[in-house]
């Protein structure tokens, strides 16, 4: 049997074992992750960042669809959950601070939430973007489940969201912390703050790496950032593009 076909045998084979593509998505990642900090945490390799390429590149090689994809390594999506719940730590951990930043963390958050939609919103509607699409992107730095929920209450298309939601998490997370350096804010308070209402999930588990107190405020605000965003976008919506 030529190379080429024994190649695609096994790949066939090895398809409908529903460990393939879990242990293709945990091997890539500790790979990327090694790179990672090999490089020195350089920001484009982003471990997300390169593992998303890796793993969409074996995808199309392959011609495996998404579905067949997500069947396979559904259990990482199910510990998405346990995770999230485990950032109550070192929220907890940091109470205190919190408590005493109530009211700064509460404006800024705010303001987060207001600047992150009408920007992306203004800037998409002047480029021509049809409304769905519009309503797809307003709450692009919400967490996934939250997101996809407030863009279907808006007329949005969930799928979209969910791909926009991802998309502003990893360059969150690569651009992020450069540009916060650059324009001088140390504080790993508010580097924490700011990545988690920008880059939400992804944001956060990239400000864990800086410190567990960014980490803890990153957390606090991806949380804010979805109760806020539910209760502000449909009239931020409403306001900038009335039915």
């Amino acid at each position: 049997m030529p190379a080429d076909r024994s190649l695609d045998a096994l790949w066939v084979y090895l398809a409908t074992r529903p460990l393939l593509h879990l242990t293709l998505t945990l091997v890539v990642y500790l790979l990327a992750d090694a790179l990672f900090q090999r490089s020195g945490r350089r920001a484009l390799l982003n471990p997300v960042l390169v593992s998303m390429l890796v793993l969409i590149g074996v995808l199309l090689i392959t011609d495996t669809d998404y579905q067949t994809y997500f069947d396979g390594a559904q259990f990482i999506h199910f510990l998405l959950g346990p995770a999230t719940v485990a950032l109550a730590v070192p929220l907890y951990r940091q109470l205190d601070r919190i408590r005493r930043l109530w009211l700064p963390i509460l404006i800024a958050m705010v303001i987060g939430a207001l600047v992150s939609a009408t920007s992306a919103l203004v800037i998409a509607a002047s480029l021509g973007a049809t409304r769905e699409t519009l309503m797809s992107l307003a709450p692009k730095s919400v967490t996934t489940p939250v997101a996809m929920g407030i863009a279907e209450q808006l007329g949005g298309l969930p799928s979209l969201t969910a791909a926009l939601v991802v998309l502003t998490g990893v360059l969150g997370a690569v651009i992020g912390p450069a540009l916060l350096t650059a324009v001088g804010v140390r504080d790993d308070r508010a580097r924490g703050l700011a990545l988690g209402v920008s880059a939400h999930g992804i944001g956060t588990a990239r400000a864990l790496q800086t410190s567990a107190l960014a980490g803890a405020f990153a957390a606090l605000a991806m949380g804010l950032m979805a109760l806020i965003s539910s209760v502000l976008l449909p009239a931020v919506v409403r306001w900038l593009f009335p039915v």
